[in-house]
């Protein structure tokens, strides 16, 4: 663990450096540091904070670990950076894949139980009740948009309402993809002016499976090859997943939607690099 952990500090500190960031000269704690310890949190703690402060500390590796409070504030103000950096990430392991092919999908995150969606109070709403088709039930949360390398690390975030479509994710994500790419997604992705557009002005092709009435049709080889690599990122929801807590702990959703952000790209850096 102390092994990963020099990595993950190493990673994020080279990022910082490269996009220009420096730090206040009065911090003793340095944002780097505050970064990878939220990360140790969501990849070995379960995103528990405090764990992993306490793991830095005794180890040696941050002996001037800041207290709870004021890591937890200086974490949701580097919140913002923590993104950017991802995205940032994201573009490097885009240049580096040696496979044109990527997927996207979605996959849901419950703020709480259906039982207590009345006494909810991080978010409230109809917006956040949805239904997830993979479970075949309802939640009251997210859906985290997710882009993928064939290898299936995360490239690209975005978070949307619960009961937003999955068609809506491709107005937030980004989809800077390198021309000449293939872009897999199931057929809640559907959206022929944008399918168009991506391949006119990106060079990016939308591998959408298609629906039984869908004025595009596949040939059945095409469609079981879609299916096939859809699979792929299926496989990586569960993973990451695996390494949420039975609940995770929130006090805002900010805060929350933080921590999911984190086991995401917790997950793309093990992936990546470890």
């Amino acid at each position: 663990m102390i092994d990963h952990t020099t990595i993950i500090y190493c990673i994020v500190d080279d990022l910082l450096k490269q996009s220009g960031h420096i730090d206040d000269a009065r911090c003793e704690l340095s944002d780097a540091e505050v970064v990878t310890t939220a990360l140790i949190a969501a990849r070995y703690f379960g995103g528990n904070i405090e764990h992993s402060r306490a793991f830095l500390c005794e180890s040696g590796l941050m002996p001037r670990m800041l207290s709870r409070s004021r890591l937890n504030r200086r974490l949701h103000r580097v919140a913002d950076l923590l993104h950017t950096l991802f995205h940032q990430l994201g573009a490097v392991l885009k240049d580096a894949s040696v496979s044109s092919r990527y997927l996207l999908d979605s996959f849901p995150v419950a703020v709480c139980d259906n039982i207590r969606i009345s006494r909810s109070r991080l978010v409230r709403g109809e917006q956040f009740r949805g239904r997830s088709a993979a479970h075949r039930r309802y939640f009251y949360g997210v859906r985290v948009q997710v882009v993928t390398t064939e290898a299936g690390v995360p490239v690209e975030l975005a978070f949307l309402p619960g009961h937003a479509s999955d068609v809506r994710g491709l107005e937030v994500l980004p989809l800077a993809l390198p021309e000449g790419s293939e872009l897999f997604m199931d057929s809640g992705y559907t959206d022929y002016g944008a399918e168009d557009a991506a391949r006119e002005l990106d060079g990016v092709t939308f591998a959408v499976q298609r629906k039984r009435n869908s004025k595009r049709w596949d040939d059945p080889w095409r469609a079981y090859y879609k299916q096939l690599m859809r699979k792929r990122i299926e496989t990586v929801f569960s993973q990451i997943k695996a390494m949420f807590p039975r609940h995770i702990h929130a006090t805002s959703f900010r805060g929350f939607l933080l921590k999911v952000s984190l086991f995401v790209i917790a997950f793309a850096l093990d992936k990546a690099f470890i």
